[in-house]
């Protein structure tokens, strides 16, 4: 699927009357950053089942259909001290459904630019962006081999869920920061967050809302690169 073409189904399916259901997305304030409203699924597994038989094709897990803790931590952080990223460059990476890239918009970025490798969370950011009347641009593909460009302040949210991304992320950001960008990090406590390289910026507690589907997580925070 293009994005183009990810674009006009999800639009086609915001239009649609009596667009309801588990299997539906809703336009809601994200669970601990309500300054940002997002296009999320009542229910992710349902939504992503019932667009891969819409599309007879295996697609990829829609992970931006989700306000994940760590995006929200890093969301929260960033409209909380606004000097962040303000007047700066700003990349989200492994934006997922523009939370990050959205809050960073609202704190004053000059630019923002979102990234990710599906084209359905790019469509899904487009989407998100307009809602909140915040302009962020969305770049495509895998950015991983890079360094962040010329971005000021690289964000990365959530994004140590498995040891496979972690590989590749942990590089990257050290890559980021190497070159004299900021890096921040938001995460929940996943087993591939490489603790020992980080100093903690900021931690919140995370109420049942927060992360309904993963019980077991009581705080979110955010990091930075010792």
């Amino acid at each position: 699927m293009s994005r183009a073409g990810a674009l006009a189904y999800l639009e086609d399916e915001l239009a649609a009357p009596n667009a309801s259901g588990l299997d539906r997305l809703c336009l809601v304030p994200a669970p601990a950053v309500p300054e940002v409203r997002l296009h999320l699924a009542q229910d992710a597994i349902l939504w992503w089942a019932r667009v891969e038989a819409d599309a007879g094709a295996v697609l990829a897990a829609p992970f931006w259909a989700t306000a994940w803790p760590g995006g929200q931590a890093l969301a929260r952080y960033v409209l909380d001290r606004p000097v962040t990223v303000a007047g700066k460059r700003v990349l989200d990476v492994a934006s997922g459904s523009g939370l990050v890239a959205i809050a960073a918009g609202l704190a004053g970025a000059a630019t923002v630019t979102a990234n990710d490798v599906d084209p359905y969370a790019l469509a899904a950011i487009t989407l998100n962006a307009r809602a909140n009347e915040v302009a962020v641009s969305v770049c495509p593909g895998d950015l991983l081999d890079g360094d962040g460009g010329d971005a000021d302040v690289v964000l990365a949210g959530d994004v140590f869920y498995s040891d496979a991304l972690a590989q590749r992320m942990w590089p990257f950001l050290h890559r980021a920061n190497a070159r004299g960008a900021r890096v921040l990090i938001g995460d929940p406590g996943r087993g591939h967050l490489p603790r020992e390289r980080l100093t903690l910026a900021a931690s919140y507690p995370a109420l049942a809302s927060y992360a309904p589907t993963e019980p077991q997580i009581s705080r979110m925070s955010v990091y930075q690169p010792r």
